[in-house]
């Protein structure tokens, strides 16, 4: 007996001791074409209620689940007030078998399809249209004297680097062989649909100025706008006001850069700045860089860097680069 219940325990010992089987990486999608229902639902809406303009943004959270977030006056970047304690944040579904997802609210019944959001309180009915925004600089072309770093037409200045032969675009992970100081810096990027995954495994990716600076890449659509969300400055500023399109939008990051000021023994005499328009619109405006990303590949110092593009393990993909310096 007593041999018989160590076995027993020996066996439930080892059991106990086998680690756990790795979670399933939640999926990731590259077109509307494989996106599902969900995709179709998520997306941004305005209109008016009682003379005023209400803006919606609808994101996907996977499995039918959905949050609708409405803001005054406008869309970010396009007439909201800005003002995060308006914000208002509602939870809906799917509803079963139908393209339409339904938002239980004190203030009415909220349906979006789509193409419009329905918004009905007691006798009052209230129609938003979908809204397909792009950015202002999307496409933007290099002035005489840019360094092009990829065109997706034969200039790829990111040596190993793969392509994504569908999207005519770069893979993550990869840096340039280009170096530099002081300079302005366009690129596109675009971020997977991933509707159950959540914070930084969500689209994530990192933009990264001399290989020092990350301005961070994630798929933040319609969320509060944090140091480490899209546009963030990690641990250093949050963007000033969110302006991540939704996943599958190709979306841009104009920088101007200043780096870091060092004397002739390697003394550090003023730090390196940024300023950054995500989407157009200006998020950061001079903003004093103290340090370098805790992730990233170069120490500080006054040598010149590389464009660094992180591989967090997310497909997001990447076109249109160029810099010119100054």
């Amino acid at each position: 007996m007593r041999t018989l219940v160590i076995l027993l325990f020996l066996g439930f010992h080892l059991q106990a001791q086998q680690p756990a089987a790795p979670k399933p990486k939640p999926p990731a999608y590259l077109s509307a074409a494989e996106a599902g229902e969900d995709f179709l639902i998520q997306g941004e809406y305005t209109g008016q209620i009682d003379g005023q303009e209400i803006a919606v943004q609808v994101w996907a959270k996977g499995k039918g689940e959905f949050e609708a977030v409405a803001y005054l006056g406008g869309l970010p970047g396009a007439g909201w007030n800005e003002d995060r304690r308006t914000i208002e944040r509602v939870q809906g579904r799917r509803d079963a078998g139908k393209n339409t997802a339904s938002f239980p609210s004190g203030g009415g019944d909220i349906t979006a399809d789509g193409k419009t959001i329905q918004i009905e309180a007691g006798d009052q009915k209230n129609t938003l249209t979908k809204q397909t925004r792009t950015s202002l600089t999307l496409g933007a072309k290099p002035p005489a004297g840019a360094v092009v770093l990829f065109d997706g037409q034969g200039a790829n200045r990111f040596p190993n680097s793969q392509i994504d032969d569908k999207l005519q675009a770069l893979k993550e992970g990869l840096t340039s062989e280009d170096t530099f100081h002081d300079c302005s810096l366009h690129i596109e990027f675009m971020q997977p649909f991933m509707p159950e995954a959540r914070g930084q495994g969500r689209g994530n990716s990192g933009l990264y100025l001399q290989g020092r600076y990350e301005v961070q890449m994630l798929d933040s659509f319609a969320l509060a706008g944090k140091d480490n969300e899209c546009g963030g400055l990690y641990k250093i500023a949050s963007p000033r006001v969110n302006m991540c399109l939704p996943p599958l939008t190709w979306q841009t990051y104009d920088v101007d850069f200043t780096a870091a000021k060092y004397d002739e023994t390697g003394q550090k005499l003023v730090n390196a700045k940024i300023s950054v328009k995500h989407n157009g619109v200006l998020i950061h405006e001079n903003q004093e860089l103290p340090g370098p990303t805790a992730s990233a590949p170069r120490k500080e110092d006054d040598t010149p860097g590389p464009v660094y593009l992180q591989n967090h393990g997310n497909p997001v993909r990447y076109r249109n680069i160029w810099m010119v310096r100054r």
